[in-house]
Order: C-alpha cells, then sequence, then structure tokens
C-alpha cells in the first residue's frame, strides 16, 4: 500500500490543511478534523520516502512530479499553525523548516528545469514551485512574522504574472497534453486567489485597486477553469487528480478573506457572501471526493487480493 501513495498526496494532504481554515468559521471541530486528515496523509507520504526512496529519487526527475512535490512543504505551512496551539512559540520551526524546503525546491527545480528550458515540459503545475511559497503569507500572521510574509509575498506574485503569460503560452502554442497531465489546468484556478491571500494576511498598507484587481482576476480564472472541470472528473483516476483541491479551496479563501477585508475598509459588497458560499460547497465537494478516489487507487481491490492469493 505504502509503495502505491503518490508524490501528488501531498495536494491533497494540502487540500485538506486549507478546507479546514475555509470551514473554520463553521466549526473548529471540522478543522481539527481536517488537520487530521491532512497530518495523516502527510505521514502516509512521508512513509514512502522513507521505505521507497529511490522511487521517490526517480520521481523528482520528472517536472511534473517535481513541480508538485511543492504541495509538500506548503500543507507542513498551514499544518504548523494547527499545532501552535498544543506546542507553542516551537511551532515556528516547523514553519521556518517549510519553507526552507520550499526554497530548496525552487532552487532545484530552477537548476533541473528552468535552465533547461523545454516549452512543451511547461506545465501549470510550475505554479506550485514558485507561486506556492506564498502560503507562508497566508500563515505568516500566526507567528507574526508578516515582513517575511510581504517578502515572500511580492516574490510570488511576479512569479504569479511572469508564469501565466509563460503557461498560458505553453496551452495555447502546444495543444497536445499527456491524459495524466490533463487535470493540471486546474492548478490555474490557484496562484491568484494565493497571491490575494497573501496580499491580504500580510502586506499591512492594503490598496483596494490591488484587492480589486487580484480578486476579480482570480473570478475569471477560476469560472474558466469550472467550465472544464467535468470533462476532467470523466476521465479514468490519474494522481493528478489532487489538484480538484486546494485550487479550488484556496479561490474560496482568497475572496472570503477579500468580503472581511473591504467590509473592514468601508466597502461591503454583499453579493460576495453568495459566491464565497458556492466556493466553499464546490471545494468541500471536491476535496472529500478526491481524497475518497485516492483511498480506492491505494488500497488494493479484491481484484488483486486474488491474484497474491
Amino acid at each position: 500500500m505504502i509503495k502505491k501513495i503518490p508524490i501528488p498526496i501531498a495536494g491533497v494532504m494540502l487540500g485538506f490543511a486549507a478546507l479546514g481554515n475555509l470551514l473554520q468559521s463553521y466549526s473548529e471541530s471540522i478543522r481539527l478534523i481536517c488537520g487530521i486528515i491532512s497530518a495523516l496523509l502527510g505521514l502516509l507520504l512521508i512513509c514512502k520516502c522513507i521505505a521507497y526512496p529511490s522511487m521517490i529519487k526517480e520521481d523528482m526527475k520528472n517536472p511534473i512530479m517535481a513541480s508538485v512535490s511543492g504541495t509538500f512543504p506548503m500543507a507542513l505551512m498551514l499544518l504548523s499553525a494547527y499545532i501552535k496551539p498544543y506546542i507553542g512559540p516551537s511551532a515556528i520551526y516547523i514553519w521556518y523548516l517549510a519553507i526552507g524546503l520550499h526554497i530548496a525546491l525552487i532552487i532545484y527545480f530552477t537548476k533541473e528545469f528552468i535552465l533547461k528550458f523545454d516549452m512543451k515540459k511547461v506545465f501549470t503545475s510550475y505554479y506550485i514551485v514558485y507561486v506556492g511559497i506564498v502560503v507562508a503569507s497566508v500563515s505568516a500572521p500566526a507567528f507574526e512574522k508578516t515582513n517575511l510574509g510581504t517578502i515572500l509575498f511580492w516574490f510570488g506574485l511576479i512569479s504569479c504574472l511572469i508564469l501565466l503569460v509563460v503557461v498560458t503560452n505553453r496551452y495555447v502554442k502546444y495543444k497536445e497534453v499527456p491524459p495524466p497531465a490533463k487535470p493540471l489546468f486546474c492548478i490555474y484556478a490557484a496562484p491568484v486567489s494565493l497571491c490575494l491571500a497573501g496580499y491580504i494576511q500580510s502586506v499591512e498598507t492594503k490598496s483596494v485597486v490591488m484587492i480589486g484587481f487580484l480578486a476579480i482576476l482570480s473570478l475569471i480564472i477560476y469560472i474558466v477553469v469550472l467550465c472544464q472541470l467535468p470533462k476532467y472528473l470523466k476521465m479514468p483516476f490519474f494522481p493528478s487528480y489532487a489538484t480538484f483541491t486546494f485550487p479550488f479551496v484556496i479561490s474560496a479563501i482568497g475572496m472570503k478573506m477579500t468580503m472581511a477585508c473591504l467590509g473592514k475598509m468601508g466597502y461591503v459588497v454583499p453579493f460576495i457572501n453568495y459566491i464565497v458560499l458556492l466556493q466553499t460547497i464546490i471545494a468541500t465537494i471536491l476535496v472529500i471526493y478526491t481524497l475518497i478516489r485516492f483511498i480506492m487507487f491505494i488500497l488494493p481491490s479484491k481484484k488483486t487480493e486474488l491474484v497474491s492469493q
């Protein structure tokens, strides 16, 4: 079972960690359950790394797998805030470790794939590597490190804008995408929404124009991805199903933070509440559905058991 655990399960781990934060306003218990599920998925992946290091090493030679691995430190950044009430100030060291792991991935990925650039090997998963570190901006207030969060936000935003051009150009110029990589298109919904959440959380002097720009852009991209989602859901299971989790959760989180932030600034926009509610329902269903599909993939089937017997 451990051998079958794919690196993209870290994306589901990240999805649950983020979903807990999204649903926290409804129930602290639900947040805790989401955090526990996220931690368990992370432990499974760590077991895979320990038991089959050669498989992980081989996966890291693949640009998709290498980039998707960034969801693990992203999830760790969020989980460090989960455990802070239980282990106190020392939780910040886990947060720093997660940031360090993500920076190490950026360096490795740049060396192995960007310096040997091949447009045909560019996928939306590249966003995870360079924009994913903005999760540190979202979680920075929990550790009173918004200054660092602000720096990482600007790095992520610049990376996001550059990659929007590069990645979109790749999908327009080279339409051929291997079936296992097709669901990765859903990642498009994540980067701008993540930058929106990171901006609201870590940047002290906020601009209504910046919030409006990021919110509108994220909503447009979200709608485009949502329209494409049904055809990906009809596909056979691939580990890339993990992309049905975090991008939709962070879209809801970004919009929810936008509503609250604009309200504090004196700009009440009632209809955003309905958008947030719809996005929250969609995100919750997709995260639970994806977990079920991963469990079905990992657990041995009756057919496999009969063959082994």
